[in-house]
């Protein structure tokens, strides 16, 4: 059964742009790159308000066992490199992982 990994970051509207563009040529296919087994790629949300802007990040795995593959034993810890820490105004702690039960059809 599928894992989706849901992780939710927040930047200023300043700091948007920058994230943005580090999630899509750095971080993301830094990730690509580990080639970690039964990983399916992420997909990346966005939402601007008036205070700040949120991003969600929902990477596929396979299985628990891939999500621990690529983040180790304690695979609830938020995966958030130095360069993202840097931009970021908060972020969640930890990814929340759910079961892919229905699928589009």
């Amino acid at each position: 059964m599928a894992i989706k990994r849901i992780w939710h970051g927040w930047t200023t509207a300043e700091n948007a742009d920058v994230y943005e563009n580090m999630l899509k040529t750095d971080i993301f296919p830094g990730i690509a790159a580990m080639g970690i087994p039964g990983y399916h790629g992420v997909e990346l949300l966005r939402r601007d308000t008036d205070n700040e802007v949120a991003f969600i990040t929902i990477m596929t795995f396979d299985s628990t066992d891939n999500v621990i593959a690529f983040q180790g034993e304690d695979y609830e810890v938020a995966y958030v490199p130095p360069q993202a820490r840097a931009v970021l105004k908060r972020w969640d702690d930890r990814a929340a992982h759910y079961e892919i039960r229905a699928k589009p059809a």
